[in-house]
């Protein structure tokens, strides 16, 4: 293997790494605000409010990826009455079934995080006479984020593994240049740089969580 080959399938495996990126940083930058907003609707007072997020969860997260991928892009404009009205790029529909389906399960984690948080210190707030949003915002939500932090890398991680399945709706991806230079010159090389490029681009995203968690750890 000369290294001009290892040149000619990297160039366009780093452009389709691109892609992953860019896939990696708009599906987390909406679906953990998103995620949030979701949790507070379970535990919202507003019967049917919590009905529909805990039926949208259930949903997001009871069907596989692939199959909400499948429908955002091949199936959306097929819906009847809608359906022209709802024709995307194929790039732009994979994001909108990716952060629909990442904010399910940052809810869920979430969720997990309020939970943790023992009921005296809500307590403790309003004997020091703390109003809502300064409870929340102050004494709540800090030690949710520490304690949904190592969930949320993990949830992050597993995402950016999860863009390959932009390769099943055609989006040109690092795994279909991969496998595009495999079909090509019937050598598996290809998938090996791939798995490198995936294993870095997880490594940036681990040390950027283990930085944080030691930014928000206070014991």
């Amino acid at each position: 293997m000369s290294f001009d080959y290892m040149i000619s399938i990297l160039k366009p495996m780093l452009e389709g790494a691109q892609v992953t990126v860019l896939l990696f940083l708009i599906a987390i930058a909406v679906s953990i605000p998103l995620g949030f907003l979701l949790t507070l609707a379970v535990r919202s007072n507003i019967k049917p409010l919590a009905w529909f997020a805990n039926g949208y969860i259930y949903l997001m997260r009871g069907t596989p990826l692939l199959l909400q991928l499948l429908f955002f892009v091949f199936g959306l404009p097929l819906l009847p009455i809608v359906g022209e009205y709802l024709v995307f790029d194929r790039f732009a529909a994979a994001c909108l079934g990716f952060i629909l389906n990442y904010a399910a399960y940052f809810a869920e984690i979430f969720r997990g995080g309020l939970l943790s948080v023992d009921k005296g210190q809500y307590e403790a707030s309003q004997v020091l006479g703390l109003n809502k949003w300064q409870t929340m915002t102050r004494v709540i939500l800090p030690q949710m984020f520490r304690v949904a932090l190592p969930a949320v890398a993990n949830e992050s991680v597993t995402l950016v593994k999860d863009t390959a399945l932009l390769y099943a709706v055609a989006v040109p991806e690092l795994l279909h240049f991969a496998q595009t230079a495999v079909n090509r010159d019937f050598t598996i090389v290809p998938f090996f740089f791939a798995g490198i490029i995936y294993l870095m681009i997880t490594l940036v995203l681990t040390l950027f969580f283990k930085w944080l968690e030691r930014r928000f750890k206070y014991d």
